[in-house]
């Protein structure tokens, strides 16, 4: 039942099992969601209460090596997203182990 990976249409799949809604409402929604979610991203920090607080991370150039054969490339500077789950969350994931 539990895979590694959850896709999209995992999400979209079980949302729309539980709720009723066809497939093609729920895919909407998650759509939706995940352009609201990164919108305030961009725009700053962002704390969804009970589910955790997105962070947005500047990353500054470097010089990375392959490791394989040693040849050193330029990784450019970068905007990342860090993600700190909620003391909610983490007791639930506790509680499962």
């Amino acid at each position: 039942m539990f895979k590694n990976n959850l896709t999209k249409i995992d999400i979209i799949k079980n949302l729309s099992a539980k709720t009723g809604y066809p497939i093609s409402f729920s895919k909407k929604l998650i759509d939706d969601l995940i352009k609201i979610i990164s919108k305030d991203i961009k725009m700053g920090n962002i704390n969804l209460k009970n589910v955790g607080s997105f962070k947005l991370i500047n990353k500054k150039e470097r010089i990375g090596r392959n490791p394989k054969t040693n040849e050193k490339f330029l990784i450019k500077s970068r905007k990342s997203i860090s993600f700190t789950p909620s003391k909610k969350i983490l007791n639930n994931l506790n509680k499962f182990l």
